[in-house]
């Protein structure tokens, strides 16, 4: 009997150098398809967002699908850019736009990289200055990159030839600087005119962007509509107060207030 229990130990530690017993994780030996029910799927839930101000993940937006933007007849054999502050869509997300480059806070770059957060930067020359490249890390992290003139000149009632010089000056300053001739204008200030938008299209523009929500210091402001983030809409993240919030906090706010209306943040040039 002592012979054979020893013959019997002996096996097991072979069967055990040999990766052939059975194992004595308890998991494993729920079987295949009850594992599956326990462990873990895919990485560990990121943690970033409580460090930028979250109480909860941004959920991953949806993957739209393409579809062109339609341009709007203007009684001649030309189309013009479609002017829009909301984006026609049943998808839950809202849209993040900033406007004129001042703010380059390296902090800013990072939070977009760690929340994986889509942005779309409409830009002013004068006041990016030397400042492209800060942008240009930007873009690498998926932004968009959009114009906004080159001077910052309010447009409506000036003539064809000085909107388009600042319309196509800027086209060609963002594709020397970063590589990129946008499809997508916002007008210095919100105003535009017949004019401006005959320009945008013969600078190759798509859509003029407005918005239909602004984070201000305070709190989100609403142009139009319901006062509260619905699917679709464009939100101006506004530019700096010497007082208020800063980049960081204000785009803060408008996640948190899209969260509480179940929505998240996509990608603006996916949908137009």
């Amino acid at each position: 009997m002592t012979r054979a229990r020893g013959l019997a130990a002996a096996l097991a530690a072979a069967l055990l150098l040999a990766g052939c017993a059975q194992s004595v994780d308890p998991i494993e030996r729920l079987g295949k398809k009850a594992a599956e029910g326990v462990r873990p799927h895919g990485p560990a839930p990121d943690r970033n967002y409580r460090h930028w101000g979250l109480t909860e993940p941004l959920p991953r937006p949806p993957h739209p699908a393409a579809r062109p933007l339609g341009l709007t007849p203007d009684g001649t054999a030309h189309h013009l850019p479609r002017v829009l502050d909301h984006v026609p869509t049943r998808d839950p997300v809202v849209f993040l736009t900033y406007d004129d480059g001042a703010e380059r806070d390296p902090r800013f770059v990072d939070m977009v990289r760690e929340l994986r957060l889509p942005v779309s930067m409409f830009l002013t020359d004068s006041v990016v200055g030397p400042g492209y490249g800060h942008f240009a890390r930007l873009r690498g992290l998926g932004a968009g990159i959009e114009n906004h003139t080159l001077d910052h000149r309010a447009l409506a009632g000036q003539p064809y030839a000085g909107q388009r010089a600042e319309i196509c000056g800027q086209q060609d300053r963002l594709a020397s600087r970063l590589g990129v001739r946008p499809r997508l204008f916002r007008p210095p200030y919100g105003t535009y005119d017949a004019t401006t938008l005959r320009a945008a299209a013969r600078c190759g523009i798509s859509a003029v962007v407005l918005w239909r929500a602004a984070m201000t210091p305070a709190d989100l402001v609403f142009s139009r509509g319901d006062h509260h983030l619905a699917p679709g809409d464009i939100v101006l993240v506004g530019p700096d107060e010497s007082t208020g919030p800063n980049l960081r906090e204000r785009t803060a706010g408008v996640l948190r207030g899209a969260q509480r209306r179940g929505l998240t943040v996509g990608r603006l040039e996916d949908y137009l």
